[in-house]
């Protein structure tokens, strides 16, 4: 940082006094938090992760009303269940945790995403432990199709 002194003016004598004049200069400043302003922009979407899942996809699918934040719980295709970003959940564990969370939220939804390639009695087993835990908010999650079918006549 520098500092500029300039000479007093008044009566000019053999030495000059010198005042210091202390001005901050902003702009390293402005440019720092630039810099640190599109860092930031450009790793936001990258922090962003979740579990990698090939939905069924469905022309039937409509968008539920946000309240509050539901759990999802993720079967994927080797029949691993997430709930939450919390990998790795033993099946006879879930109806436990899913009775807690219930108990402290009693209007708790769960949106259920199943893997396309998972067999349909496996689903159904998750849906009867997500019942069985008194959930009555249940819901799947599916995608739109990539090429919409047009629709019969």
């Amino acid at each position: 940082m520098a500092v500029f002194i300039k000479p007093s003016s008044g009566v000019k004598t053999s030495r000059r006094s010198f005042a210091p004049v202390a001005e901050i200069n902003v702009t390293p400043m402005v440019d720092v938090m630039l810099v640190l302003l599109v860092i930031f922009i450009i790793t936001a979407p990258l922090l962003t992760k979740g579990v990698d899942v090939n939905l069924p996809q469905t022309n039937a699918s409509k968008s539920l009303p946000q309240d509050n934040q539901p759990l999802t719980l993720t079967v994927q295709k080797d029949g691993t269940l997430t709930l939450n970003e919390k990998t790795g959940i033993e099946f006879d564990a879930l109806s436990a945790q899913l009775t807690a969370i219930r108990e402290s939220n009693p209007d708790v939804r769960v949106y259920v995403r199943g893997d396309a390639e998972i067999s349909y009695g496996q689903m159904m087993k998750v849906m009867a432990e997500v019942t069985g835990a008194g959930i009555t908010q249940v819901a799947f999650v599916t995608e739109r199709p990539r090429n919409p079918a047009k629709p019969a006549r």
